[in-house]
């Protein structure tokens, strides 16, 4: 009688042995055959995109501060700002708010932002001030939320702590560091400075500089 495993026994394996074997290549060939896995991301979707187009504002009836800047791999620099105001006392509150609104939709439409930063809500003694400045924080959020982007809020202080490095800075030190930090040819106005300062910031914070100071609206 011839036994099954007596040829393998000339090889000096054992029929268990070769068993096992014959597994191992069916797996290795099985591994081969499957396609590959398109569950894992990229290797740089961790480390966020490198060209991102922010949009500033700094909320107000009187004047309204936008800035656009694109960051980059060489540092950010502004698209556009300025102020929104209208001069004149025959203007209502809601011909201001309606202009705000009317030239706010005219920045998203030009430029395209993907996220927007805004000035966090404004507490203070006079509950006027407080009101105007809601009303125009308002009908920016709308006209932004409008163009689906997303939106999120940060303090002054934590703005000014991020951009000057001091949260009780002021006004014109802020506006010098912006001009310094986008290489602008002048100054910009309070208000524009102030809204890019946001978008600084923003920036910034993508980047894991310091804890989180991003509140999402």
């Amino acid at each position: 009688m011839v036994y099954p495993y007596a040829k393998m026994a000339v090889v000096g394996i054992t029929l268990r042995q070769f068993t096992q074997i014959q597994a191992r290549l069916a797996r290795k060939r099985t591994c081969a055959r499957a396609p590959a896995s398109t569950d894992a991301a990229p290797a740089n979707h961790a480390q966020g995109k490198v060209r991102r187009v922010i949009l500033g504002i700094d909320p107000s009836v009187r004047a309204t501060g936008y800035g656009v800047i694109l960051t980059e791999k060489t540092g950010p620099r502004a698209l556009a700002y300025g102020t929104i105001s209208l001069r004149g006392r025959d203007h209502t509150r809601a011909d201001r708010l309606a202009h705000i609104a009317r030239t706010l939709r005219d920045v998203v439409e030009r430029h395209r932002p993907e996220v927007c930063v805004i000035e966090g809500l404004f507490y203070g003694p006079n509950p006027k001030t407080a009101q105007a400045i809601g009303e125009a924080r308002g009908a920016a959020l709308a006209i932004v939320a409008e163009a689906g982007i997303e939106i999120f809020e940060i303090a002054p202080r934590r703005v000014k702590l991020a951009i000057v490095g001091h949260g009780g800075a002021h006004k014109l030190a802020v506006a010098k560091m912006v001009q310094r930090m986008l290489n602008l040819s002048a100054t910009p106005e309070p208000d524009a400075a102030d809204a890019l300062a946001l978008a600084l910031a923003f920036a910034q914070e993508q980047k894991g500089f310091g804890p989180s100071t991003l509140k999402r609206i």
